[in-house]
């Protein structure tokens, strides 16, 4: 891996803790805040694309198991992970690998409608499956509970899907060596 892309990877996982300085907006019927940080989320995969959004969110989980207080409130530590809000936080990993992934097989034509596919799939819908399974897991809260729950965050995070595609889009229409770097290079060097 280049410096290039352990800074990026880096950058991103900074803005998912930037975006935890905005406080979290609790909802009733679960004990699960709304937060921006899944914005976060859906625009690393967006814009590093599978492998490296997905190291990205795998850096940011591993900052809040060591007690990093990058969560929205302050929060950080294995009992935040292994908390009501554990399954969401753990799936970013792989809600970024998605998004990017599917980011990836539209490149070099990204265009809105596959952008929010992308973000809707990796970034609303596993992360939401994640969370919900989890909190029926590790509480007494029923399936339909916990789904009950997350359809509060539903509103706000169809939103943020709108923002983090549109946010690729443009950068895929204005750089979009950001977005396939390797591939750039290559023609380039070619």
């Amino acid at each position: 891996m280049n410096t290039r892309n352990m800074m990026y990877m880096a950058m991103f996982a900074a803005v998912v803790g930037v975006l935890g300085l905005l406080p979290p907006i609790p909802i009733p019927m679960t004990p699960v805040p709304v937060t921006a940080q899944t914005l976060g989320v859906m625009l690393t995969g967006s814009l590093l694309g599978a492998k490296l959004g997905g190291g990205s969110m795998l850096l940011v989980v591993a900052l809040i198991a060591v007690g990093m207080p990058i969560l929205s409130g302050g929060r950080g530590g294995l009992g935040v992970l292994l908390g009501p809000s554990g399954g969401y936080i753990l799936s970013w990993p792989a809600a970024a690998f998605v998004t990017g992934w599917i980011t990836e097989k539209m490149l070099p034509h990204l265009r809105m409608p596959g952008a929010l596919a992308a973000n809707i799939v990796g970034g609303l819908l596993l992360i939401h499956i994640s969370g919900t399974l989890y909190q029926t897991f590790i509480s007494d809260l029923s399936y339909q509970g916990a789904l009950i729950g997350t359809l509060g965050f539903l509103p706000g995070d169809t939103l943020k899907a709108v923002v983090a595609s549109y946010v690729a889009v443009h950068i895929a229409r204005r750089q979009p060596f950001l977005l396939k770097e390797k591939e750039y290079r290559n023609k380039k060097a070619g």
